[in-house]
């Protein structure tokens, strides 16, 4: 078909390019004169693909058509004129002209809000339905048959960019482009516009966008909403007046707390807080303005109302200042009517205009990917040496919105200041708990109280949920790219690196860890867990399926892995910062964001990395933490209707509990690890030193404190007695003491209700009939500290065959030589299914082992060898999921699959 289109904008571009597509023919574009010597991106793109191109200043004079336009136009032989957007008055002989007329697209669901400024009134009205309409020109404003329409839902805080951003422009372009289509076919309808519902509102204009102060919190959002970008909603202040942008509604139950700024109009002042600007509505509730703008163009965040062009300038380095020349060379190419680009340039003043905004954030990606910009900071900083201070301080990590606040509790210790917060961390702040509940957290070591720590109530978990929704839904992680995700996590894992002996002195005076071994493990794998997953960011992808059920249309079928939105972790207090890792890693390199509820007797790592997630640059809500009670925290996380996946490390007994609160609540996605009795068999033939050197360490590491630890091992008879007088003897050796002295092999359990446990669990073997060999007491100092301790004849009915200790006890059972199939049969008769390990010089016996043996890791003549990049998990009642590995991202990821005929 023989096309005129007739308009402008890059939505005029977008639906010409696909047009050509199509194949039609584009007989001419008429669209709006240069503007400060710039052509309109539609004529631009025509321009290049040499179609012919007529910039009319205007169409008519005094209301009747200019015959030279018109004469013009018709010399094209257009059979059908297409107005994308169109800003001009375009006569009824050119509207009335081709063969099948003309069609024009509309921002709104006809006959409603009919006008130029349908979308600003979309919004002020409050619709919850927008859309938009392809219908047929007639001489009515708007009025013409209905040729298509297409409606979304508005959400509550859409804007004219965001909504025109999601919906209008991408499905307006495949609207009008099916509209012609329809037309081409002869299947175009003609639906007249009823009467019913039909509503015009008149161009939006600066001088009518003032704000009227006696409406409802949620008509003022909607109005300033309503004229974001333009015209913008304003009021006067301080004598000037000033443009809102950036309007959510917020809960009324804080009171917020900051400067007064009285507004001319207002019944009482707005408060400038850290998040903005909380205006009030006159049923007294709030809503809260992020940006505002001055008279003179300048745009500044609603925060730093009061703070304002206090920041000191950076001196650039030399990379710094290359890239302030590339950008110079931007702008150049962009405000082509300025001669040279100087320091007080200014971008609008100049004649920048909002696509020339858009352009330049893109520039600056190409530049620098990982700058990332918003329009919002174009506007902000708007000289070329505003500019540059912005971007370099985004590229050095310095652009804090504004800045961390941390109540810290400092301690001098192991020859180091430490800093630990100590508040809930609440969509990107430190918080005290609802009423300011908190309760002490305490060092094993000489059971002093560290600090108080704040106690996470049921409304403090709704809050978090609540900032990880938005964080997903609406905030810049759910729309980051997958490599910028990635830098981010593995800059996090840098700064976790600068504080590793500040995170290790915390662990060790928190949990009881070893400061070297929690140097090591605790910290030092949770940092290579964080690089490692940093790595998968972008390499998250589906795959393509050949179908054959409907033949013999063509079909392609391909699968999305996307993420699954708001994810609970609730993680043990043996390794807290390792556990943490394991999880929220993965969870975090698929794209969802986190509510982690630490065990509240290690509380302390968990909150210092949330301070390093801030610091990194980690979008506010992306990570919550929450210090609670597993009673009330974690099954409120349990329940929550909008937390979509849950990730557990615990004992099976509080796993199970889990799994049925989260089925019944709303069948989230689970994973659990839970209880472990993990069997190590040692046959004869191993190398005995090796086998003793690595038994030691299958029970004894980290103080007996791990969940992979070997709650049983099996020794052939024949090398029974010698193997248990080795193990005396090195137990013997061990060192318990201070875990923060370097020597100290052994420190103080966890705390005081474990400690009884574990006297309480050898008192049990005692009573069975198990010989105790060693150890089985508390150690008479101060602390929470458990002798090393060696059980033997240990029979299969025992509860310490059975059950775990979670301690520094070793169970030993004999088992006869050359009975494999009946050693295996007592291993594996156990309800969990954690870990195993077999010592053994015949390879064939260590594969047939490790086959028969039902556990989720067997390690075979090695022991505690967990690694980043392998799965770990378990069977049976050790539960289901992996953490670590590649499988690790598929419990934090959901499977779409997309099916296309064509």
């Amino acid at each position: 078909m023989k096309i005129a289109v007739i308009g402008q904008s890059l939505f005029g571009q977008e639906v010409y390019k696909e047009l050509r597509k199509e194949g039609h023919t584009i007989v001419g574009v008429f669209t709006i004169p240069d503007k400060d010597g710039k052509a309109d991106p539609l004529a631009k793109e025509a321009e290049k693909d040499g179609v012919p191109v007529f910039k009319f200043p205007r169409w008519r004079v005094k209301g009747q058509a200019i015959p030279e336009v018109v004469s013009q136009y018709k010399a094209t032989g257009a059979e059908l004129n297409v107005l994308p957007f169109c800003s001009q008055f375009i006569p009824m002989e050119v509207i009335d002209h081709p063969k099948h007329g003309s069609i024009i697209y509309h921002p709104s669901l006809l006959p409603r809000h009919r006008g130029a400024s349908a979308i600003n009134w979309t919004l002020i009205h409050g619709d919850k339905k927008g859309g938009f309409t392809v219908f047929w020109a007639d001489d009515g404003l708007d009025t013409g048959p209905i040729l298509l329409q297409r409606e979304c839902d508005v959400e509550p805080n859409d804007t004219v960019n965001t909504i025109y951003k999601r919906f209008l422009f991408p499905e307006g372009v495949k609207g009008t482009v099916e509209a012609i289509k329809l037309i081409a076919e002869g299947k175009a309808p003609r639906i007249t516009q009823p009467l019913e519902g039909a509503t015009y509102e008149g161009i939006q204009k600066k001088e009518n966008a003032k704000i009227d102060w006696n409406q409802t919190a949620e008509a003022l959002h909607n109005w300033i909403r309503g004229n974001d970008k333009v015209p913008g909603a304003w009021a006067e202040v301080d004598g000037q007046k000033v443009t809102f942008y950036g309007s959510t509604l917020v809960d009324n139950s804080t009171t917020a707390s900051g400067q007064p700024l009285e507004i001319h109009g207002a019944s009482r002042p707005g408060i400038v807080t850290k998040a903005g600007l909380v205006l009030f509505g006159n049923d007294n509730k709030t809503l809260l303005v992020k940006n505002l703008q001055f008279e003179d163009g300048k745009m500044i965040a609603a925060a730093q109302y009061f703070s304002s062009g206090s920041s000191a300038a950076v001196e650039l380095t030399e990379e710094e200042k290359s890239f302030a020349e590339q950008m110079r060379a931007v702008w150049q190419s962009i405000l082509t009517n300025v001669s040279r680009i100087e320091d007080a340039t200014d971008f609008f003043k100049s004649g920048a205009g909002s696509m020339d905004v858009v352009r330049l954030v893109e520039e600056v990606k190409l530049r620098a990917s990982n700058c990332h910009l918003q329009n919002e900071d174009v506007y902000m900083n708007t000289t070329f040496q505003e500019f540059i201070q912005m971007c370099v301080r985004k590229l050095r990590g310095e652009d804090d919105e504004e800045e961390l606040v941390v109540d810290y509790v400092e301690k001098n210790i192991n020859n180091m200041n430490i800093k630990m917060p100590h508040q809930l961390f609440i969509n990107g702040e430190f918080v005290d708990a609802e009423g300011g509940k908190t309760y002490k957290t305490i060092n094993p070591n000489d059971s002093t109280a560290i600090c108080d720590v704040s106690l996470a109530q049921i409304s403090d978990v709704d809050k978090a949920v609540a900032a990880a929704k938005e964080a997903f839904e609406e905030g810049d992680w759910g729309k980051m790219n997958p490599r910028d995700r990635g830098r981010l996590i593995y800059k996090l894992a840098d700064l976790m690196e600068q504080h590793q002996e500040e995170l290790a002195t915390i662990e060790a005076i928190d949990s009881g860890a070893v400061y070297t071994l929690a140097l090591k493990t605790h910290i030092g794998m949770s940092i290579q867990t964080f690089r490692y997953f940093a790595g998968w960011c972008d390499k998250i992808q589906g795959s393509t399926i050949p179908i054959n059920q409907a033949r013999p249309n063509r079909n392609l079928t391909f699968t999305r892995k996307e993420p699954i939105g708001v994810c609970a972790i609730v993680i043990p207090w043996n390794y807290p910062l390792m556990m943490l890792a394991w999880k929220t890693a993965a969870c975090l390199a698929a794209g969802n964001t986190v509510v982690l509820k630490p065990a509240q007797v290690t509380p302390l790592t968990a909150l210092k990395f949330a301070e390093l997630a801030a610091r990194a640059g980690l979008p506010k809500g992306v990570i919550n933490i929450l210090p609670g009670s597993g009673a009330l925290v974690g099954q409120r996380l349990s329940d929550h209707p909008d937390v979509r996946k849950l990730g557990f490390t615990g004992s099976t007994e509080i796993g199970k509990h889990i799994m049925k609160s989260c089925a019944v609540s709303n069948v989230k996605k689970v994973s659990l690890e839970l209880g472990g009795k993990s069997p190590l068999i040692i046959f004869s033939d191993c190398d005995m030193d090796k086998a003793l050197r690595m038994g030691m360490s299958s029970v004894f590491f980290n103080k007996g404190e791990n969940c992979i630890a070997a709650g049983r091992l099996f020794v052939e008879d024949t090398i029974h007695d010698q193997f248990v007088k080795k193990v005396v003897e090195e137990v013997k050796k061990i060192k318990i003491g201070d875990p923060l002295d370097r020597s100290t092999d052994h420190g103080p359990q966890n705390h005081k209700a474990h400690l009884d446990k574990l006297v309480e669990y050898c008192q049990t073997g005692v009573n069975e009939g198990a010989t105790l060999v060693c150890g089985g007491k508390q150690v008479q100092r101060p602390g929470f500290f458990f002798e090393p301790t060696v059980f033997t004849d240990v029979q299969d009915h025992m509860y310490i065959a059975k059950e775990e200790s979670f301690g520094p006890i070793m169970i030993i059972s004999k088992f006869k030589g050359g009975e494999v199939d009946d050693v295996l049969r007592r291993a594996n008769a156990t309800e969990y299914g954690l870990a195993s390990g077999v010592f053994t010089r015949d390879i064939s016996k260590a594969l047939y082992v490790s086959e028969k043996l039902n556990a989720g890791t067997v390690f075979v003549n090695t022991y505690n060898k967990t690694d980043v990049a392998a799965p770990f998990g378990g069977f049976k009642q050790s539960g289901f999921g992996k953490d670590l590995g590649h499988e690790a991202l598929n419990e934090y990821l959901k499977t779409k699959a997309v099916t296309i005929e064509y």
